[in-house]
């Protein structure tokens, strides 16, 4: 696949996408039985792996949407800004973020900290994809889809200059 400039290749199959969703949702499922989370998805490239993961989700739950942007580029920027803000009350709730990609983590966890000053009771995050910059910044998350390379990504959600998201599986940039 070609997009712009750059030549992608298919990394990240559909098949191996849905199953993953499957197993990260069963386990969100035992661990929240007793709970009522509060998803909040992160946009723009949440958007289908949110969509996906919460229809296998079967206990009561509420689901929100928060716009962040941080790329520049190709490129994570770790620069924070807030398009779409929360409008609901996160103080002790159990939060659980919805996020496609970290990268170095520095997005995600200035929002785990907006929402920890907000009191929400807790605050996980589910990401679909996890690269080894954020590891290696102490970002430890209990629900991860994929360990992948420091390789930029698309499809699924995940852009290349806004194209690419409509994608069924996930694309590699190519060497």
């Amino acid at each position: 696949m070609v997009i712009k400039d750059k030549k992608f290749v298919k990394y990240i199959t559909q098949e191996d996408i849905n199953k993953k969703v499957k197993s990260l949702a069963r386990k969100i499922n035992s661990d929240y039985k007793e709970k009522r989370p509060l998803f909040i998805a992160i946009l723009n490239g949440s958007f289908m792996f949110a969509a996906d993961l919460l229809k296998e989700v079967k206990i009561e739950c509420e689901i929100s949407f928060v716009k962040v942007a941080s790329y520049e580029d190709m490129e994570s920027s770790g620069n924070v800004k807030q398009l779409i803000g929360l409008n609901e009350n996160i103080f002790k709730k159990d939060v659980v973020i919805l996020e496609d990609i970290i990268d170095t983590g520095r997005t995600i966890s200035k929002i785990q900290e907006e929402f920890h000053s907000l009191g929400a009771t807790s605050v996980e995050v589910i990401t679909l994809l996890q690269k080894p910059k954020s590891k290696d910044a102490g970002i430890e998350l209990k629900y991860v889809g994929f360990d992948i390379p420091d390789k930029f990504v698309v499809g699924y959600g995940l852009d290349y200059d806004g194209i690419g998201r409509n994608t069924k599986d996930i694309f590699q940039l190519k060497d």
